[in-house]
């Protein structure tokens, strides 16, 4: 702004020197001498310009953007489940798009509108006071005028943002949901239209409240050309009264100047409130940027090599529930699973089974355990601490680490141990790459099956095919195009439920881990691929611990042991025989109930 001004001075001295030459004065330089100096002020000009342009858009505000995007990314994928069970899939969605978009490309260019219309007002002010000096007793009325304005606006623009902002989460909700279940959708007569009216009425609240917000915009424009007229007017009215005292061609430079105050005060005002409503996107990134996650991804834990070399599962008087505030879903359960036993889960819906495998991959802690109550923001545990373990033992936390909240180094919560090691005390990284799991929804990722079955690349084409052969998919995956490197579709698409299923067998069998968990993986498939996955799972994981979270009573007939929950709580624990000729016993009701018996 100051060598833009400078530039006009230098116009005014031009015009001053030739005037003064016409009325007998000291002979003006040559023209040439006067382009030349305003050639390189124009120089100066542009290249602080862009650079000023450069540092703030370009340096500063990719990097803040970056900076801000990847906490967030970072923190999202370490949040804990429960903060997914609570908040809807179109809030984050909202994060990442609206929020992020207007911190990557809006905010910047406004943070450099807002300082170079500072200086623009700022330049003008002191021109207009330099060439009129009477006119800045009127600067203070006129600012506290402008502050006024600015603050009505503000307040009522900063919360339609806000409401905008939440008017879209709902939109991408629904608009999710819509397309994830189309097929449905169509299927059932009416849903169709029903779907399109909720579409639109969260389309039409979304637009309403943008509409208010461009009408607020249209009110201020309208009471800031007000004030800028009169600026305007106060600037020329002066000029007029005392002529005869003012350097003319500083008058009208003042003027020329004056004239263009209205539109950098209009644009200054809506730049400053523009720039506060932006800042709420930047507060909303924080607010989960700064939620606090699940239990480190290390520890000092230094485990054996090739642990679990047993696979040796203990329950010890554990506790669990999914969030803080919730029932427990698991109490005060305690059992023991012997190196390389097949141990079936059974219970009726709501048991707790499936909770079991949470807690062993530390999806859901121990209750009342430090990281519970950390991952819950009413608890005031708003940051993480690295708890270290002493070894490769099992260890408890220490109780003054976490205020007392452990008693005499035992957690309320109980514990869980793999090989004498308190899983607790380890790294969430180190506890569930040493564990496998098949779910009861196959999970594929979009990429080849090579990607799927070895993500980090650590195996050859020959293990890969050798776990697909046993896993009987070697025929089926060999038809393909390109074999291995076969696109797989988003979520798996283009593979039926079985199928997928024999893919995540196959992904288990390549993690050569102690411990397998059968999550119900044969719920969603016909009886002719759960014999096969049965036979599979026998014949290739006799020498590995197998939980097996049955759907079928048929499925955990031939297992060792069978561990019946009710209401979280272990019921019986023994063998199949011995629980089926207990007459009262729960595992024989529910093997009648299924025709088992």
């Amino acid at each position: 702004m100051c060598s833009h001004i400078l530039t006009n001075f230098w116009l005014r001295h031009w015009i001053s020197d030739s005037e003064q030459e016409e009325h007998g004065g000291p002979a003006a330089k040559k023209a040439s001498y006067y382009l030349a100096v305003y050639g390189f002020m124009i120089l100066i000009y542009v290249i602080l310009d862009v650079f000023v342009n450069y540092v703030s858009q370009v340096v500063c505000g990719i990097k803040a953007a970056r900076t801000l995007h990847d906490a967030l990314l970072t923190r999202i994928l370490r949040l804990p489940m429960s903060f997914f069970d609570t908040t809807p899939q179109g809030r984050i969605v909202n994060r990442f798009s609206s929020d992020v978009g207007a911190i990557d490309s809006q905010l910047p260019e406004n943070y450099n509108d807002m300082i170079g219309f500072i200086f623009h007002i700022t330049g003008t002010l002191l021109i207009i006071g330099y060439a009129t000096p009477m006119f800045l007793v009127a600067v203070p009325p006129l600012a506290f005028m402008f502050f006024l304005v600015q603050d009505y606006y503000i307040r009522s623009a900063n919360s339609l943002r806000r409401l905008i902002s939440i008017s879209k989460s709902p939109l991408y909700q629904h608009f999710s949901e819509t397309i994830s279940g189309v097929t449905t959708i169509r299927v059932m007569r009416g849903l169709v239209q029903q779907f399109v009216a909720q579409n639109e009425t969260h389309a039409d609240l979304a637009t309403i409240r943008q509409y208010v917000f461009l009408t607020i915009n249209r009110w201020l424009q309208v009471r800031v050309e007000i004030l800028g007229g009169v600026v305007n007017f106060s600037a020329a009215a002066l000029a007029v009264l005392y002529v005869d005292k003012l350097d003319p061609s500083l008058v009208g430079l003042a003027l020329s100047y004056a004239l263009g105050i209205v539109g950098y005060i209009n644009y200054f005002v809506r730049t400053i409130c523009e720039t506060q409503n932006l800042l709420i996107s930047v507060e909303r990134v924080l607010e989960y940027s700064q939620k606090p996650t699940e239990a480190p991804v290390k520890t000092g834990v230094m485990l054996p090599e090739n642990w679990p070399q047993k696979g040796h599962v203990v329950f010890k008087n554990y506790s669990t529930r999914y969030r803080e505030g919730l029932d427990l879903v698991i109490k005060d359960v305690s059992f023991s699973v012997a190196p390389a036993e097949k141990v079936g889960i059974v219970g009726r819906t709501g048991a707790g089974k499936s909770s079991l495998t949470l807690a062993l991959f530390r999806i859901i802690e121990a209750a009342d355990s430090f990281w519970a109550r950390a991952s819950d923001p009413s608890s005031g545990l708003s940051s993480t601490k690295k708890l270290q373990g002493n070894g490769s033992t099992s260890q408890s936390f220490e109780p003054s680490v976490v205020g007392g909240l452990f008693s005499s180094g035992q957690r309320s919560g109980g514990s869980i141990e793999i090989d004498g090691i308190d899983i607790s005390t380890l790294g969430l990284t180190d506890l569930r790459r040493h564990l496998a799991i098949i779910p009861q929804d196959p999970t594929l990722f979009a990429g080849t099956i090579r990607d799927n079955l070895d993500p980090f690349s650590e195996l050859s084409d020959t293990d890969l095919w050798t776990a697909l052969e046993r896993a009987h998919l070697k025929s089926h995956i060999s038809t393909l195009a390109g074999g291995l490197s076969f696109e797989v579709a988003q979520n798996g698409e283009n593979f039926s439920v079985g199928q997928r299923s024999l893919i995540c067998l196959a992904r288990a069998l390549l993690r050569k881990t102690k411990v397998l968990v059968l999550d119900e993986a044969t719920a969603a498939v016909d009886v002719e691929t759960d014999n096969l996955i049965q036979r599979t799972i026998r014949e290739e994981f006799k020498d590995r611990t197998v939980l097996t979270i049955a759907h079928r009573i048929k499925t955990v007939m031939d297992s060792d042991k069978i561990l019946v929950l009710e209401q979280g709580r272990v019921k019986e624990f023994e063998e199949p025989g011995e629980l089926l000729r207990k007459e009262e016993g729960l595992f024989r009701g529910l093997a009648e109930q299924a025709g088992e018996f």
